[in-house]
């Protein structure tokens, strides 16, 4: 078997940069998608149902991509043509999304019809993340994977920055922040008309720079035997899964129903907090929801700062562990600091945490994985350590709400302890080097 070969710094670079222009798309659905079906009409405790959407899709499209692009070998590569087509359905979608309310319908056709575009927008940016993760496992050695994700992660963070942002700036530069009843704001539909132009321009830069193995080259980097390759289904695949791999997805399952609980309450816990209503129709609710996007980018500012400190720990679960525990109080401040600038303290916490789950459980599934073979099918199924948690966070959503008093801002804490959880089983994950 050969040696991968190392990589030069901008050709690690080019493997993950269109993941900048799909993690705009995917931060402006993050901070803007309560917002939108508020404002569409809503109900808080209803809220949580629309966010099932998004997690559905990723369990069942990475894992098709994962399997269907460790089949596909053809002259654009193995895993770019996936991407591609992702991103140019998801370009399509976010042109129409902002839009639910804006073509005269009622609001159940306009809720009917915000679902049916989350369902496209989240299956294509989907289809066109999971390739990102895939072209490392593929064609980084052992040496460089931690560098290799560790850039995937800061571009991550900050295509996550420009798309938190845009709303923001777009009412600073004079683009209207509220709209008739029932309609989405300028700022917000102008912000998905970037995003996607910019998602476009970064996957065709990705898609001219990176050349894929072709399926001889592949063989002498990768000694998996066709026969192994190509065997398995997913079953059996889950059935012989390393130990890893169902230890980190624990992890996963408490951070990521912790981010849900971010994602679908945030906005509404900002509002409430330091505005003090959660009436989409007022120009504070829409104020305090830019003031969201700020706060986000500040997350992810905060967690490009922190993933620059991951590689200096001796000890990664330690690390991992921290960044969990950091995390969890900065989800159980939220609720408590009235000062909308205080609140940057939490979103900078908050993002030590994001940084951890950006980067280390692939590190520790993937090192788990070698020689395993269907390394993109594993992949697509390891996103259900993403997903899952999601859709049984998004269903209990609104029983959880009305048990802490139904105020969104509790909700904040429900997140912050389930992140303390994780911190806990961090410590079961035994590491292969």
């Amino acid at each position: 078997m050969k040696q991968k070969p190392d990589l030069s710094f901008w050709k690690l670079w080019n493997l993950s940069f269109g993941f900048f222009g799909v993690q705009i798309a995917y931060a402006l659905q993050s901070a803007n998608i309560s917002r939108i079906f508020r404002t569409l009409g809503a109900d808080p405790h209803s809220l949580s149902f629309f966010w099932i959407l998004p997690p559905l899709m990723g369990i069942l499209v990475q894992p098709i991509v994962g399997t269907l692009s460790d089949k596909t070998w053809n002259r654009f590569g193995r895993r770019i043509p996936y991407l591609f087509i992702g991103a140019a359905v998801a370009v399509a979608v976010m042109c129409l999304l902002p839009n639910a309310g804006s073509f005269g319908m009622a609001v159940g056709a306009a809720l009917i019809f915000g679902l049916v575009a989350l369902m496209l927008l989240d299956t294509s940016i989907n289809m066109a993340m999971q390739p990102f993760k895939m072209l490392v496992g593929d064609m980084v050695n052992e040496k460089q994977k931690a560098k290799a994700y560790s850039i995937q992660s800061f571009l991550c963070n900050a295509g996550s920055v420009v798309g938190f942002l845009f709303p923001f700036v777009f009412t600073w530069i004079g683009l209207k922040n509220v709209a008739p009843e029932g309609v989405v704001p300028d700022s917000v539909i102008w912000s998905f008309y970037c995003g996607a132009a910019i998602l476009i321009l970064c996957v065709l830069y990705t898609t001219m720079k990176v050349k894929e193995w072709d399926p001889q080259e592949y063989k002498e980097y990768n000694p998996v035997s066709e026969e192994k390759e190509g065997s398995a289904n997913w079953i059996s695949l889950l059935k012989n899964a390393p130990s890893t791999f169902w230890k980190v997805g624990l992890v996963q399952f408490f951070c990521w129903a912790g981010m849900l609980y971010m994602w679908t309450y945030v906005v509404d816990a900002v509002s409430e907090t330091v505005w003090g209503t959660i009436d989409p129709a007022t120009d504070a609710y829409q104020e305090a929801a830019n003031w969201t996007g700020v706060l986000y980018a500040i997350q992810a500012m905060g967690s490009v700062a922190w993933a620059a400190m991951l590689p200096r720990f001796s000890n990664t679960k330690l690390a991992y562990s921290l960044s969990l525990v950091i995390g969890g109080i900065g989800f159980c401040l939220i609720p408590y600091l009235h000062d909308q600038y205080l609140q940057i303290i939490p979103f900078l916490l908050v993002g030590c945490a994001w940084a951890a789950m950006l980067a280390m459980p692939f590190t520790f599934v993937t090192n788990a994985l070698q020689g395993y073979g269907h390394m993109g099918a594993y992949l697509g199924l390891f996103n259900g350590t993403i997903c899952v948690p999601q859709i049984v966070a998004a269903i209990c959503g609104g029983t959880i709400l009305s048990l802490v008093g139904h105020h969104q801002s509790t909700m904040m804490i429900v997140a912050g302890v389930s992140f303390l959880i994780a911190s806990l089983c961090v410590f079961v994950i035994k590491d292969k080097k």
